[in-house]
């Protein structure tokens, strides 16, 4: 038997590798083609010879303290804690105001027509069923959202949403499970349900705040042994959410159990690891984390939507006697959905503390609401003897909330999932805004230049004859020729359009230069988050073709520089610069910052490649203002270390004796992968020379 489940669960595994090379060739979203496949498994397993497939089995234990804090991990590790500031109230109304209004909606309204539709179900179940399926999935959503071209704000609305109503979502589920458990006894029982509900929430949020600081702290203490960095961020998850469901058993207050919401702590924890811990690893480990934490979520969501589909296939009710619940409910969830969009939107909007959401957003937010492992997971948590006084039905009321849930599952990914590429484009959402429409014509135009650069070294090495090159030349200058001029006429009278796009250039070089500052050890952290946050602030300001904003010390100042000092206190992080050596470094970091944009500006300003920057005015301007900044930034220094030679002397040698080590393990390291030395001097020099 041991050997038929480890047979299952990789022939599982290698069913999934199948189905994502189908889903990359049809182009029909993977996580639907696994709801499919699963499905089809069932009638495979009759057969002898393949009994096994169905062997494995999930649990509702294994996919709740197992998969269920790996799925949560991975979408908010990657999480912008200052996009959900900035969003915080659409989303907030969406994941508490909207869940809310459609588990009741369907809850209310389900129960009223089953009573006209004849059937006696209670008002409890109808409830429960609007809890579990009012959760959205961000899984094959948020990729379809990238693949048409959504624009950033939406999708980091909607995958905010799926994030934080996930916890609401379980909340609410365990109020009214145990409401069907317990009983309902009036006034009692409801201000019992708010109080569960906030303790719930409020706990889960400050409980996982706790756990993301303490895992942080322990990063940090163990900063340059990679897999014990990378051990802490599986620990953190798994932990977190233990650890909540721990205490959720334990916890008392004056004879009042205490529950704290596992799915919230775990979220938070993870955004705080991915904020604020993620600056604590060694170079290197943070783009590693990435890939090990996609391919677990990958893994762990092939599982969940593979056995969706052995679960619905092997229902135990009839299908003739669901066909018509389901269908039911497919409406109701649909019409519910629409509604809480409708209203919580509205409501986001009246409050006029961030930017509107357009209607057109709100009929994607509307019908891209797919559904997925969160809500199997509660229906598997439900006790299979769950029952009611007034419940007659030979089935249980798990295996018909089964039945209706893995229904309307199949409805949003069938359906839903299919089309939200049509919908896309009828709303106009995908729209190239105006320096998009320039940076179309303009990548075209260097890629083709780099092919006719290429096709030159092509025919210098004698791989290409000369009739060949002649013909490859031919064609890409003419490419390039016409992409030129199309480009042109797109940009008559856009010189803002044009303007726009080079700063975009210039803020993607500061970033990526600020990133090799950071890897290394040129900065701190602290300077390295600052300058960080002000770029990304420009980036999506020229995006939305806003006026840059006045001051950017002041905007970081604000709400950044207060929860630094807040999470800093608790990880007893003091800071090991001064204030005046803060600064100092600042306008360092802007020096080295601004340097390498007049570098790559004047490179393309002497380069061939003027011709796609063919603005001419634009990037006469851009040079001549970072020339002023550079000119600005050098006087800044010089007043600061005039006034503090002493304390920035000290901070210079530090930086200079920081910058060489990195450079001798840089180049230590240069010699080991190239073969230049064998793996036993590696490790010699590394103990003489890099290490203290």
């Amino acid at each position: 038997m041991t050997l038929d489940v480890y047979l299952s669960i990789f022939t599982l595994m290698f069913f999934s590798l199948g189905i994502n090379l189908l889903s990359l060739k049809t182009r029909i979203p993977y996580t639907v083609l696994l709801v499919i496949g699963g499905s089809l498994l069932v009638p495979l397993s009759k057969i002898e010879l393949f009994s096994f497939v169905t062997t494995f089995q999930l649990t509702p234990e294994s996919l709740f303290f197992i998969f269920l804090p790996i799925l949560i991990f991975e979408s908010a590790y990657n999480i912008n804690i200052r996009n959900i500031r900035d969003n915080k109230f659409s989303i907030s109304m969406l994941a508490i105001v909207g869940l809310l209004i459609s588990t009741f909606f369907i809850g209310f309204v389900g129960y009223w027509c089953f009573q006209l539709l004849g059937y006696d179900i209670p008002l409890l179940v109808t409830l429960l069923f609007g809890a579990i399926i009012s959760a959205t999935d961000p899984v094959a959503v948020l990729s379809l959202f990238k693949d048409y071209g959504a624009p950033r704000r939406l999708t980091l609305i909607f995958e905010g949403e799926s994030l934080f109503n996930d916890g609401t979502a379980f909340a609410v589920f365990l109020v009214i499970l145990g409401v069907i458990q317990h009983g309902f006894h009036g006034a009692e029982t409801i201000l019992q349900g708010v109080f569960s509900f906030s303790t719930m929430i409020l706990g889960g949020a400050f409980f996982g705040l706790f756990m993301g600081l303490l895992f942080s702290k322990l990063i940090e203490c163990v900063k340059g042994n990679e897999h014990l960095e990378i051990t802490l961020t599986l620990l953190v998850a798994h932990f977190t959410f233990l650890f909540t469901e721990l205490l959720s058993e334990n916890l008392m207050i004056y004879g009042h159990p205490i529950h704290l919401s596992s799915i919230i702590a775990t979220l938070v924890s993870s955004i705080v690891m991915g904020n604020f811990g993620r600056y604590k690893m060694s170079s290197g480990v943070d783009e590693y984390m990435e890939k090990f934490w996609s391919y677990f979520a990958f893994l762990a969501n092939s599982l969940v939507f593979i056995l969706m589909g052995l679960l619905f296939a092997s229902l135990s009710i009839s299908i003739h006697v669901a066909i018509l619940p389901i269908l039911l409910m497919i409406l109701l969830v649909t019409v519910a959905r629409a509604i809480s969009v409708y209203i919580s939107m509205g409501l986001a909007n009246l409050n006029k503390s961030e930017e509107d959401i357009p209607r057109n957003w709100q009929h994607l937010l509307s019908w891209g609401s797919l559904r997925g492992a969160i809500a199997v997971i509660m229906v598997m948590i439900i006790p299979d003897d769950l029952s009611l006084p007034n419940w007659n039905y030979d089935f249980s009321i798990k295996e018909f909330i089964t039945a209706i849930t893995i229904g309307s599952i199949y409805f949003t990914l069938l359906v839903k999932a299919t089309t939200i590429g049509k919908v896309i484009r009828w709303l106009k959402i995908d729209v190239l805004l105006p320096h998009e429409q320039m940076s179309y014509f303009k990548s075209q135009a260097f890629i083709y230049q780099t092919i006719k650069v290429k096709t030159q070294e092509l025919a210098e090495n004698k791989d290409l004859s000369e009739a060949q090159f002649q013909a490859l030349t031919t064609k890409y200058d003419s490419l390039y020729q016409q992409v030129c001029q199309q480009c042109r006429e797109k940009g008559k009278d856009q010189g803002h359009v044009a303007k726009n796009m080079l700063l975009l250039y210039t803020l993607a070089v500061q970033k990526s230069e600020l990133k090799e500052l950071f890897r290394r050890d040129e900065i701190n952290e602290s300077i390295y988050k600052k300058n960080l946050s002000i770029i990304e602030i420009q980036i999506e300001r020229v995006e939305l073709d806003k006026p840059q904003i006045g001051s950017l010390n002041t905007y970081f100042d604000g709400w950044v520089d207060r929860l630094n000092q807040f999470l800093n206190r608790p990880l007893f992080l003091s800071d090991t610069l001064s204030e005046t050596q803060e600064l100092y470094l600042y306008y360092r970091t802007q020096h080295k910052l601004i340097s390498k944009v007049l570098d790559e500006l004047e490179l393309i300003n002497k380069s061939p490649l003027i011709e796609i920057f063919d603005d001419a005015k634009a990037l006469k301007n851009a040079i001549y203002i970072y020339h002023q900044l550079k000119n600005k930034n050098i006087q800044q220094m010089k007043d600061e270390l005039m006034s503090n030679k002493d304390l920035l002397d000290d901070l210079n040698a530090q930086s200079a004796e920081a910058l060489l080590n990195i450079t001798k393990s840089d180049t230590l390291k240069e010699l080991y992968a190239k073969e230049i030395i064998s793996s036993k001097l590696f490790i010699i020099l590394k103990k003489e020379i890099c290490e203290p």
